[in-house]
């Protein structure tokens, strides 16, 4: 079954309704959202009866709670032992949050190390991790592979690896797969089962929870993080049709995060959402040279 969505806001007023409802309107089964907004620590209270009304759409509508995704803030820095504190109380907050909304993944970023080395970075996430998770998570934490931009960690599944096998509770920590960062990072998605033995070798593939499907502006090993809107970038189209109908993550959902289309070329006063015509995409298995141009006719 193919279980695909993408990116969608979460407001105060209309909270999981809202998303489930957004989600819907690009033909989606599934979708990733942030609680609040990702660079501050503003948090408004979920509204458990919209939850309850979204579980009724997400029933009527074939769409499984245990394929939904949140997105943990990007304010959150692991690797930094600066706001060692700040960093655990804020994700064992957020842990709650995805808990009461019924979610039981969160795709955290592991971080940047900023002055500190690479070694002291990944003891700080594990040191993190460790504090932030006990017993009574019921969240799995989804560490996210990033391009390699800075001193971002996790570029590789080696240093992955590492972080993973130094959790007390390694049954709540898995991956989220990144196309467009695992690219930037210097690995060759056009073979991706290649990358997919090596994540089973060193990892396991069971730990797999989220694949975020994003084409790339930037050519192999550039350590850039630039997205791009499916099948227009480095990647291909091919090549991402190829990742989603991968038989061996037939029931991962993957999301898709890919930039939304200005108004036009010189423009980016108005932008407009991709995913309805990306979903189209996918679902047909067909490229379509006029994406651009169809995205903006149809909202003008």
């Amino acid at each position: 079954m193919l279980i695909i969505g993408s990116h969608v806001s979460f407001n105060k007023t209309n909270q999981l309704v809202g998303s489930v409802m957004e989600a819907l309107s690009y033909g989606s089964n599934t979708f990733m959202f942030y609680t609040g907004a990702p660079q501050n620590t503003s948090r408004y209270p979920i509204d458990d009866e919209k939850t309850k009304e979204a579980y009724k759409i997400m029933q009527e509508n074939n769409v499984n709670i245990n394929n939904i995704v949140v997105h943990a803030p990007y304010i959150v820095n692991p690797a930094n032992s600066d706001n060692f504190d700040f960093n655990v109380d804020f994700l064992k907050n957020e842990l709650k949050r995805v808990e009461q909304l019924g979610i039981n993944k969160i795709v955290l970023h592991p971080g940047s190390h900023v002055k500190l080395t690479k070694e002291q970075g990944l003891q700080n996430i594990i040191d993190t991790l460790n504090a932030t998770i006990d017993n009574e998570t019921n969240v799995t934490i989804l560490l996210e592979t990033m391009a390699g931009k800075g001193t971002e960690l996790g570029t590789n599944f080696d240093d992955l690896k590492f972080i993973i096998d130094n959790i007390k509770y390694k049954n709540k920590v898995g991956l989220c797969l990144d196309t467009c960062h695992l690219n930037d990072a210097g690995y060759d998605v056009s073979d991706f089962d290649k990358i997919l033995d090596e994540i089973d070798f060193k990892i396991g593939l069971n730990k797999i929870g989220c694949i975020h499907i994003n084409d790339s502006k930037n050519p192999i090993s550039a350590h850039k993080d630039r997205h791009e809107n499916f099948g227009i970038g480095t990647i291909g189209f091919d090549n991402l049709i190829k990742i989603i109908y991968n038989k061996r993550l037939e029931n991962i959902p993957k999301i898709l995060e890919t930039p939304y289309v200005t108004y036009d070329n010189n423009s980016k006063e108005r932008l407009y959402p991709p995913y309805k015509f990306e979903i189209e995409m996918i679902k047909s298995q067909k490229n379509n040279p006029n994406l651009i141009d169809d995205i903006r006719k149809e909202y003008r």
